[in-house]
This record gives structure tokens, sequence and C-alpha cells, in this order.
């Protein structure tokens, strides 16, 4: 298909315009957003863009997930779709951006094309994804997890809150319960705009990430047993202490994922003893390790490495240990013709840009295992996300949807 001209450009006020009109719903404490999966303000969130896909002549289309498709119609009734979209969900301090930027960026690239009077032989859709952040119902990614068939209908909506309330039944209440069965739809190819959530543009002084892979995880909850006793009167050749062995294998972690070098990360981020007394040692220790890569071998040793380090730990302290997988999903090699779509299009456009691997999960991870998927990435100030400081500019957002607006033309094609 012919790649359109250079001179082909979203309107950037109006897309920064519409991204600071979706911030005033369920505005944060301090400056970004609290925009939860299935509360009232996701709703009202929803039905805000909703109404804009309808100015924009788009068919609003919902599935039983609540997974929202707004479609623009092609010239070939037999052509399948180019999907575009993120998610509208937000953590309970999150920013403006994560998510939102990519929604409402294939939004722009809809309105671009009406204004410009372009026709395309493929349809497009926009999509918003429900529950991509996790944050309120785990995990994250459900729905397009539900539609890429990783889980079923029934398990997501049985999943339950802090407050013990069920996804399903808060779908219903807010009304976004469609009729679609989830996952019939089919694809020519999907595409998502996110911010980096991550350092590593602004650092290059780069405008565009080309995504080329996404990293696999490997989430690891240990459990480790001793025996509680009292500080100051235990003999220190006599304790069996579980702290000890958490910093043992914290240390570990750090030192696997330093030797997996380059493309490999690994943290205990979520740690708990118990009974966690100033003056008890710890007879128990529940902590998460978190390994990433793109290489699916070094993820595997990775984790291979821990669990048998783990195991001499606990035995040379005299502690008992179990490893549960809690959280799992391979690496992701994005599709090698969208992927250069994105670079070309930078290319085309004069946008600075470098290939970049994603070093969270995003929907795109999921829809990717069933049709040709990337993702382009812009800038955000200091790498921060999924705080209510998150920032980027609007330069960076026009960047962005800039690429996204020639790569979905040049893969949907412009009608003759």
């Amino acid at each position: 298909m012919a790649a359109p001209g250079e001179n082909l450009r979203i309107n950037p006020d109006r897309l920064w315009d519409t991204l600071m009109d979706m911030a005033k719903v369920g505005p944060g404490v301090a400056g970004g957003n609290n925009r939860q999966t299935l509360t009232d303000e996701d709703s009202e969130g929803r039905h805000l863009f909703a109404g804009w896909c309808a100015k924009a002549g788009c068919k609003m289309g919902v599935d039983s997930m609540g997974n929202m498709f707004a479609r623009r119609e092609g010239t070939d009734p037999d052509a399948l779709p180019v999907y575009v979209g993120s998610h509208l969900d937000t953590q309970p301090t999150g920013g403006k951006y994560d998510g939102i930027l990519g929604v409402l960026g294939g939004l722009e690239v809809i309105r671009s094309l009406n204004d410009l009077g372009i026709k395309t032989k493929h349809p497009i859709v926009v999509t918003n994804w429900t529950n991509e952040e996790g944050t309120r119902f785990a995990p994250a990614m459900l729905a397009s997890g539900v539609f890429a068939g990783m889980h079923t209908e029934d398990w997501a909506k049985d999943r339950v809150d802090a407050d013990g309330k069920r996804f399903g039944d808060e779908l219903r209440r807010i009304g976004w319960e469609g009729d679609e069965k989830v996952g019939e739809r089919k694809m020519h190819a999907f595409f998502e705009l996110h911010i980096e959530q991550g350092p590593i543009l602004e650092a290059e002084n780069k405008q565009i990430g080309v995504v080329t892979h996404g990293q696999g995880l490997w989430w690891l909850e240990v459990t480790l047993t001793g025996k509680d006793a009292h500080t100051g009167s235990t003999p220190m050749n006599m304790r069996v202490n579980a702290g000890l062995g958490m910093a043992r294998i914290t240390e570990a972690v750090h030192r696997i994922a330093m030797d997996h070098q380059p493309a490999a990360v690994g943290a205990v981020g979520q740690a708990n003893v118990y009974p966690n007394s100033r003056n008890v040692i710890p007879g128990k220790a529940v902590f998460t390790i978190d390994f990433r890569s793109p290489d699916l071998a070094k993820l595997t040793s990775m984790r291979e490495k821990l669990e048998a380090e783990a195991a001499q730990i606990a035995a040379d302290l005299g502690l008992g240990i179990t490893i549960e997988p809690v959280g799992h999903f391979d690496p992701v090699t994005f599709d090698e013709g969208c992927v250069t779509a994105i670079r070309d299009a930078a290319e085309r456009l004069g946008y600075s840009h470098m290939d970049i691997v994603s070093g969270a999960g995003h929907d795109a991870c999921w829809i990717n295992r069933m049709y040709p998927t990337a993702m382009v990435m812009c800038p955000c100030v200091d790498g921060l996300s999924h705080n209510e400081a998150e920032e980027i500019s609007k330069e960076w957002a026009a960047a962005g949807a800039d690429v996204l607006l020639h790569a979905v033309v040049e893969t949907a094609g412009v009608a003759e």
C-alpha cells in the first residue's frame, strides 16, 4: 500500500484539549486522576468518549466485558478493520496520559481523517479495553486477556475488589455490559500508542519509541518459615530468622538480574515479616520477586537460579521455604510489518526515534497473540508513571499521534 504524504498530521491542539477534558473526569488529589475501572467515574469517562465518537461519525459496539469499539467505516465492506486504542481506566493515584493517550490519540486519527476527507479501504476501530490497570480487579489487562482467550469470561467476572464486589456485578451496575460476545471481532492489525513509562526516550532525546518487544515476566511469591523468638534473649547461633533469609534472597535477586545483563531486571517489591514486632525475631516472611526480560532464555534462567539459591539459603538457615508462581507471561515479539510501519512513519515525518522494549504489560501484548500488533511510544518526564505527577508535552503527544496516524493509514490503505 502507498505511504501517506509527510504533510498528513493530526490536530495537536484538539488532541491536547481532549486529553485535558478527559482529565476533568475523576480528578485525583494532586493533579492526576483516580478513575478506577467500573467506578462511577469510569462510567462518566466512557460516556464522554462515546459522545465524542458519535460526533466523529463512528458506530459504537460494546462487548460483554465492557470493551468499547468505535468504528469508522471503510470503502471495502469485506476488509477486516485496523484497530487502534488502549485504556481509559487509571491507577488510584494515576496520571492523565497512561492509556488515555492511546484511546484519544486513536480518536484524533479518525477526526483528522474526517477533516481531510480521507477514506480508507479497511475500517478503523478505536478501542477502550476494560480494566487494563488491574488495580481494583486483578489481574491487569483483564478484558483484553479474555478477548485473546487467556482467561474465561466467567473467571474474569468473578474477580473481586478489596470490598468484595464482583467485576461482573460492577460492570452491570455502571451500565457498560454489552451484548457482543468477547473475542468474536476479527482484526487486520492492532496499534497501541502509549507513554513510555520509563526514562529512556527522554534521556536519549528521542521523540518516538518503536516498540519491538515486550518483556516477559515471572512473579514468584516466597514464604519462609522460621521461629518467632525474643530478640534480646535468643543467642545468635540459636536463631531461625525468616527476616535474614528474606534479606539474603533479596540480595540474590539483584545479583542474578545483574548477571543476566543486558535486558534483564529483578527486584523484591512486596515484602512482609511476621509478627512484625520490633522485639521479635521474624518467624515468617512472605515476599514477591519480579523478574522481567524480553529474552525467554534469560527469564527462565533467572527463575531457575533464584529457586536453587533460595532453597540453599533456606537450608543454611534452617528455614522452611515454598515458592509459588503468582504471575507469568512470555516475552512478546511484535509483528515485523506493523513495527516497520511505525518506524517508517517516524522516519517519513522527521521525528527522532529508536527501537525500544516495553518494560510494562499492555493490552497490545495479549492482542499480539492473535493478530499483527505493534506499539508506538512517546517520552514522559523523568520516566514517571502510575503517579499523579505523570507528565508529557503537547509536542510529544502530537508526534506520537502523527506516527500512529501514518501507520494506521498505511495499514488501512487510502481508498482510490
